[in-house]
């Protein structure tokens, strides 16, 4: 795998000068090859180099994940360096450079060689399926096909980056009120296993009946105590087959997808996410030339949802058979009946690629509101049920004092 240029290693080596004295050193350089190839200019003879390691053996730069939002940066920067008159190589040589992220530095310096050695933009990054699908490689196919690739990286990078942003407020729309409603079982946890307990051997000398509530908080503590490694397995063995099932069974991803769409505010916010997706995907690929029934198999893998991508799939079928565009998103009885109505005006005026754009820009601003008045419905709601679940239990366990003190 080649080196990234960004990447240095140290080097220990060994070798002879010119008069056949034995000298050795410590320098850096992105690889062997170049270390020796750097000690030959300096009229040195390598006669043993080796790579050092930090106290684990490991390189002092570890790699990351490569991302979407990575590769949405890297889009922008390349469009941005190319529409400057940057060479292609060259362009590729600075991201490599100047990526913070080790993995990326990688992938692009890989991509840079394979362009060395002959291969178009869009033959090089097809062979990293993993960062860089399908509607980003036809849309850099068009565009060197075409010679407007400056037009089409500045394109894709701005198809990235609001897809990074719808994806950012749904991420945030599902992100707050889990993480609280997590928050709240752990504290209902700790509370069951370690404090109600402490109340129970106080009540026990009390020689009282204990009122129902706070026999059925008891009962229910002793229960976690019993059973606590069996309830936090079956949580673990319950994300652990929901997780596999996402992934595998196309049936119960449907299933989900489908259940999710039905969800009060949630619901409606991922809808909108999907439609903006849809009307986003099918502008960029429609504006850089793509006919339209080949366009439509990206936009479906670009939907995110499975609902939705059966549902393009089947008007992609509608439209090669000849029908209009609109009348198969009405088909569907997916779609609102107002990116409907745009698309028909678009289809008439043969400005299809701007009014998706628009439908785009709507529902991408509706589910920015959505998010944002989400949020506000939520706070009072979530604490509402933090302070019934955990002032629940607090109320148990002062009960019985309150008896005891009315007796007394």
């Amino acid at each position: 795998m080649a080196q990234t240029l960004s990447e240095k290693h140290t080097f220990l080596w060994e070798g002879t000068d010119a008069k056949g004295t034995r000298i050795k050193g410590k320098t850096e350089a992105p690889s062997e090859a170049l270390m020796r190839a750097m000690l030959r200019k300096q009229g040195i003879n390598p006669v043993r180099i080796r790579k050092q390691s930090n106290l684990f053996g490991l390189n002092t730069r570890r790699k990351k994940k490569i991302k979407a939002a990575d590769i949405a940066i890297f889009s922008r920067q390349l469009a941005t360096m190319m529409s400057a008159g940057v060479p292609l190589v060259q362009a590729l040589d600075i991201i490599a450079k100047g990526a913070d992220n080790p993995s990326l530095a990688e992938l692009v310096a890989t991509i840079r060689n394979e362009i060395e050695g002959g291969s178009t933009l869009a033959e090089a990054i097809s062979k990293h399926p993993d960062h860089f699908d399908d509607l980003f490689v036809n849309l850099v196919e068009a565009g060197e096909k075409s010679g407007a690739l400056e037009t089409l990286l500045d394109k894709i990078a701005t198809y990235k980056e609001k897809t990074e942003a719808i994806k950012a407020k749904v991420r945030k729309a599902m992100f707050y009120p889990s993480a609280v409603i997590a928050v709240a079982i752990i504290v209902m946890g700790i509370l069951l296993y370690f404090v109600v307990p402490q109340f129970q051997s106080l009540f026990q000398g009390f020689g009282a009946d204990l009122p129902a509530f706070t026999l059925l908080v008891i009962a229910l503590s002793k229960f976690v105590q019993a059973w606590w490694w069996a309830i936090l397995g079956a949580i673990g063995a319950a994300a652990f087959v929901f997780v596999r099932a996402r992934k595998r069974s196309r049936r119960f991803r449907r299933l989900l997808d489908r259940l999710i769409l039905r969800v009060p505010v949630v619901g409606d916010i991922l809808y909108k996410a999907a439609v903006a997706r849809f009307a986003r995907t099918l502008s960029t690929m429609f504006a850089a030339g793509v006919p339209l029934v080949e366009a439509m198999e990206s936009v479906a893998k670009a939907s995110g949802n499975i609902v939705f991508e059966e549902a393009i799939f089947q008007m992609r079928e509608q439209v090669s058979a000849g029908q209009q565009l609109q009348l198969a998103m009405s088909n569907t009885g997916l779609f609102p009946s107002m990116a409907i109505q745009m698309v028909a005006i678009g289809e008439e005026s043969g400005s299809l690629d701007a009014m998706c754009a628009k439908v785009a820009d709507f529902y991408e601003a509706e589910v920015d509101n959505q998010v944002d008045s989400l949020s506000s419905l939520l706070e009072p709601l979530i604490m509402a049920v933090i302070g019934v679940l955990v002032g629940g239990l607090v109320v148990a366990m002062y009960l019985p004092i309150f008896k005891l003190g009315s007796v007394i």
